[in-house]
């Protein structure tokens, strides 16, 4: 709790292990499993897969990655360990949290892995964050990993996932890695395996990729690829749900498009709409509602803890859809000041309880704790 309000983080991240595949994994895919790439730094995000290293998931120098190695020094001391998960959580008086991954956001960005490798990736992270969390199981909740690769394996994964390691969401990376958008009929299995199990999907997008994403224009300039890497990664799949239908076949399917900021969504949206009125009735024949109403049925966006211009999203849009976010412990995270941050903005009361609280359980499906930290 923060000042009096109850506080549900949508995107937490952990750090795994340097070794988490090539220790786990089983000894057929040993060899070729991704190894993490560390340095003197406290915070390295850096993969090598298959003997090719991913695109930098941070700058290495200048003064925000010279801050963050000291206020991240202590948990890279202590191997950032549940206990300092912990640590971060009461630090930033949080509630409940949702756990995404660091390193393991590019392993499945790579184009043709092979499914069996992808699948046995998905599993051996899964089991790993299911053990995290047994530090505090009713503080700390996992988001699933799935493999693309093979829509089989994504559909096996996610119903483990939920009825045998308890987590609360699956994720994927927005950005297309296998040349299919996400309205392609070839993830329906997918979305129907979603809704039966009344579980909701995290679009998580990252600066790093092995696949082509629209930030990579601006590569090698990291700062130039942070701005548009993940907005507009996040905007193409919020496209391809809304307009391409997916949302009007699967009514009981909700999606959240983390970690890329919530001020594009109003033109976005507009322009959807826009585009419906005109060529909706030939491209568009799945929908009987305009995207916009899609999106305020099933969709949510995070806030960042500092973003100003999401007054406009909320003025237009309310908050209802609207969830939070500390992205703790990554390089653009305003941990441990992320929740003061939010609470500073101008919000009023209500809209502060469901942006820290209300939207966050909704979308989970997660209730009150059972005692307030």
């Amino acid at each position: 709790m923060k000042n009096g309000y109850r506080v549900f983080d949508s995107d937490m991240h952990i750090m795994e292990p340097p070794d988490l595949w090539t220790a786990r994994m089983p000894p057929e895919y040993r060899a070729m499993a991704p190894r993490g790439l560390t340095s003197e730094k406290v915070i390295d995000l850096r993969m090598e897969m298959q003997g090719a290293p991913s695109t930098t998931g941070s700058a290495r120098t200048g003064h925000n990655y010279e801050h963050l190695q000291r206020v991240f020094a202590d948990h890279s001391r202590r191997g950032w360990t549940p206990d300092c998960q912990l640590d971060a959580m009461n630090k930033e008086g949080l509630d409940v949290a949702v756990l995404y991954p660091s390193r393991a956001l590019a392993v499945m960005t790579k184009p043709g892995l092979d499914p069996g490798f992808a699948h046995a990736m998905a599993r051996t992270y899964n089991d790993w964050l299911h053990e995290f969390c047994q530090a505090d199981p009713q503080r700390m909740f996992g988001a699933g990993m799935i493999s693309v690769h093979d829509m089989g394996h994504a559909v096996e994964e996610t119903h483990r996932c939920v009825k045998e390691l308890g987590f609360k969401a699956i994720f994927v990376r927005a950005n297309v890695v296998n040349g299919k958008p996400w309205h392609d009929p070839y993830y329906e299995p997918l979305w129907n395996t979603l809704e039966e199990l009344d579980i909701p999907l995290g679009f998580h997008e990252a600066t790093g990729s092995y696949a082509r994403q629209c930030g990579e224009l601006f590569s090698p300039n990291f700062g130039l690829r942070r701005i548009f890497a993940q907005p507009m990664e996040q905007q193409l799949a919020l496209g391809s749900l809304c307009s391409g239908g997916v949302l009007a076949r699967h009514p009981r399917l909700r999606a959240a498009f983390l970690e890329a900021n919530c001020s594009w969504v109003p033109w976005l949206v507009w322009r959807m709409d826009e585009i419906y009125e005109l060529e909706g009735d030939a491209c568009m024949p799945d929908l009987t509602m305009k995207p916009s109403e899609y999106f305020r049925r099933q969709c949510y966006v995070s806030i960042e803890p500092d973003e100003e211009p999401a007054r406009m999203m909320l003025d237009l849009y309310g908050c209802d859809r609207v969830v939070f976010s500390t992205d703790y412990p990554h390089t653009d995270s305003r941990y441990p000041e992320a929740t003061e941050s939010l609470l500073k903005l101008p919000l009023t009361e209500e809209e502060k309880r469901k942006i820290l609280w209300d939207n966050c359980a909704a979308f989970y499906g997660i209730g009150a704790p059972a005692a307030v930290t």
